[in-house]
This record gives structure tokens, C-alpha cells and sequence, in this order.
């Protein structure tokens, strides 16, 4: 079991003259761990998570980080803002740099790296976000998205342990919300913890790993999202509402059919649960295969011809470069978020897709299929694309991650 980062012991703090916004909270974080903070406003999100880097002192109770109880004392919390970065809500409250790069920098410059470090570390978390080649721009010429984006980077530049975001997709359309999701598993998956706070049920349901429900400073429930989500009495008590895939579980339960101990969390879960409940086959056909393009890997003129040679091929990306490669490429992509899920329904109906995704995530897509496979009986083939010099091969997960196809 991985071992706690955060942990709370009985935290409380109100407001000066004002309502006691936390009462009496304990929980735990473990390194690695996705946490969702859910809960209507003014349950306490916001402020619980200031006192994850110490911008709030509780009154009483004990904040600790990485088994040692926070200091408040300025060379203290200095470290503690380096291992434990913070996304505001409103990225115009985060920004405050005339350009793109001043404000990257700050962070590592008040750290004291070198200029060739803080020139390192910009080029690096703005390539990481998607934002390459917007050092010069002014942030109010940004979208919010965008502007969202250099905040991150601003905090990934200090290369924090822990991620905090305040209502990450507060103000962004779907699809960009669907994007910063995306992100932060990506983030996740390269080794950070990430805790969000969030009202949105439907957003965190198939993304954390645990969330922790709150309602006036209380903790109502916290365990996996199937159970914390799972009690509609808690739920309506939060002013919140059940997550859709969990309504329409608990409608065929009712009607007496066979459904699998595990509640569905996507789609294809769901479609499973469907097949399980009607007796019927999840792949009718002979399946298709899904391959894996690292875009940190290939070049832009062998992925061309492949796709080329396979028009018809439907292409998805997973992380914020294989999203930016693609549109460079001028590429149409069918999948942008869950992509692994819906690649694996469409191999169900016997289609091909092609996975674009970093190498940091590239062993994400060979387990996921795998573990479906081996839970279902089916043997949807997964297999890397290797493009150079105008050719493509194909490569099992241990070639493909290694390197023993070149």
C-alpha cells in the first residue's frame, strides 16, 4: 500500500466573525492517489484545501505532510509550497506576470535555481501543458483554458509532489473540461498526487480514486466514488445528485436482473453490466485491434503515410502533446477523453483505432486492455505502432516499452 502524504487529525477553523467553515475533519492522502473533494459551496472544499500548503493555520487539529505535522514558519512553508502546488479556481488570481514566461518562472526564481534552470524548467512545464511557443504572449490575450493552462505550468515548474486544483474546470466548455481531466491523469500517471475540489459528480465519478464528501465542514463519506456516490439519502443531503451510470445500475437491479458486484464507472462498464444482465456476448464479431503511437517517438512524415495507407482507422489522443501533435498533423480525432474505453467498445464491433499518447502513458493503454481482456474472456489484440523512415511494425507491450523492435 502506498505510503500517506496529507493527513488531517480532527481540523478545525472558522472564519474571523464569521461561520466555522471546517469541524472537526480527519482523513489521509496516500502518494499517488487521484482525490476528489465533493461537496455543494460552501461545504469547506476551498478551504480545507488551503491548509494542504499552509495558506491557513487551522485553530486546532493537526495538518501533517509526509508523517511530519506542517510548520508555519516562513523557511517551513517555503518547502512546503515546493512539494505541495496549488491551482486557484480563477487562474486571473494566479497570474501575475506581463508574460507567459515571466510568470512560468516565478516560482523556480523565488526557489533561487539558476537562470539555466529556470529557463529549463519553463521550457519544460509549458511543453508539458501544451503551451510551447507561448513564452512571449501576454496572459490577458489568452482564452481560459489557456490561462489555466500557464497556471499549471507555473506550479509544475517548482516540480510539486502533490497537486491541489480548486474547482479545475471552473468557467471551461466541455470539451476543455474534458481536457483538463485528461491532463491531470496524465499528471497522475507521471507520478504526482492530484486532489481536486469539485461540485461536479459526473466529472470525478470515473476519475478519482477515492472522494471524500462534504457538507458544512463535516465529512459525510469517504471511500471509492461507487460508494462514497453510492448512498442516494448522502447524496440528496449533499445537494448534489447521483451519477448517471450509478441511477441507471441501480434501475436494472431493481428489475431483478443479474448485474456484476462491481458498479460500473464508464460506458463500456456499463455495456458489460447490460451483456451481463441480458445473457448476451460483449463481441459479436471477431474484435478489432487497437494500436499505440507514442508521439514522443515518431515522426511526422511516417505517421502521414500510415494514416494514409488506414483512412478509415478512427484516432483518438490521450495527454495534452498527443491532443497538440495531432492538431499540427491535421488530424481529425473521433476520442479525446476516455479514450481507451471507447476504443475498446469499438473493437467490440469488430473496428479498428489507433491510440496517440505520450510515453509516460503508453503502458496505461497495453494494462487497461489487458485487464479487460482477461476479465471478460476476450481477446481484443493491443500492440505498439512503431513508425520511422516511412515503415510501421508492430510491437507486443514488452518490445514496445522497452525498445527491442528498433
Amino acid at each position: 500500500m502506498s505510503s500517506i502524504i496529507l493527513e488531517a487529525r480532527d481540523i478545525w477553523y472558522r472564519y474571523p466573525r464569521g461561520m466555522e467553515a471546517i469541524q472537526g475533519i480527519s482523513f489521509h492522502i496516500r502518494k499517488g492517489e487521484k482525490i476528489a473533494l465533493v461537496g455543494p459551496n460552501g461545504a469547506g472544499k476551498s478551504t480545507l484545501m488551503l491548509m494542504f500548503n499552509g495558506m491557513i493555520h487551522p485553530d486546532s487539529g493537526t495538518m501533517l505532510f509526509d508523517n511530519v505535522p506542517i510548520r508555519y514558519d516562513k523557511a517551513s512553508l517555503q518547502m512546503l509550497r515546493k512539494r505541495v502546488g496549488f491551482v486557484l479556481q480563477n487562474p486571473d488570481r494566479q497570474i501575475i506576470a506581463p508574460t507567459v514566461y515571466q510568470d512560468v518562472a516565478f516560482g523556480p526564481t523565488n526557489l533561487g535555481y539558476s537562470e539555466q534552470e529556470v529557463r529549463k524548467a519553463v521550457e519544460a512545464s509549458l511543453r508539458y501543458v501544451g503551451l510551447e511557443g507561448f513564452e512571449r504572449r501576454p496572459p490577458h490575450h489568452l482564452s481560459g483554458g489557456e490561462k489555466k493552462r500557464v497556471a499549471i505550468a507555473g506550479v509544475l515548474a517548482m516540480d510539486p509532489d502533490v497537486l491541489v486544483f480548486d474547482e479545475p474546470t471552473a468557467g471551461l466548455d466541455p470539451s476543455g473540461s474534458e481536457d483538463i481531466m485528461d491532463l491531470l491523469d496524465e499528471l497522475n500517471q507521471g507520478g504526482k498526487t492530484v486532489i481536486i475540489s469539485t461540485h461536479d459528480i459526473e466529472l470525478v465519478y470515473p476519475w478519482a480514486d477515492r472522494a471524500i464528501l462534504l457538507l458544512k465542514g463535516k465529512v459525510l463519506q469517504e471511500d471509492i466514488p461507487e460508494v462514497a456516490f453510492g448512498n442516494p439519502g448522502l447524496v440528496r443531503k449533499s445537494r448534489l445528485s447521483m451519477p448517471t451510470l450509478l441511477e441507471l445500475y441501480g434501475e436494472i437491479a431493481k428489475r431483478g436482473l443479474a448485474l456484476p458486484d462491481r458498479k460500473p464507472h464508464s460506458v463500456l462498464e456499463m455495456m458489460n453490466a447490460i451483456d451481463m444482465a441480458f445473457n448476451t456476448r460483449p463481441c459479436h464479431t471477431e474484435p478489432g485491434y487497437i494500436m499505440v503511437a507514442d508521439v514522443d517517438a515518431l515522426d511526422r512524415e511516417s505517421l502521414a503515410a500510415w494514416r494514409a495507407e488506414n483512412p478509415n482507422t478512427a484516432i483518438g489522443a490521450m495527454g495534452t502533446r498527443a491532443k497538440e501533435r495531432a492538431a499540427r498533423d491535421g488530424f481529425h480525432l473521433e476520442y479525446t477523453y476516455g479514450v481507451i474505453d471507447k476504443c475498446i467498445l469499438k473493437a467490440l464491433l469488430g473496428e479498428d483505432s489507433l491510440i496517440l499518447t505520450t510515453t509516460a502513458m503508453v503502458r496505461r493503454v497495453f494494462d487497461r486492455v489487458e485487464r479487460f481482456n482477461q476479465e471478460n474472456g476476450i481477446a481484443i489484440p493491443v500492440s505498439g505502432l512503431i513508425l520511422s523512415s516511412g515503415t510501421s511494425i508492430t510491437a507486443d507491450v514488452t518490445e514496445f516499452l522497452t525498445g527491442d523492435h528498433e
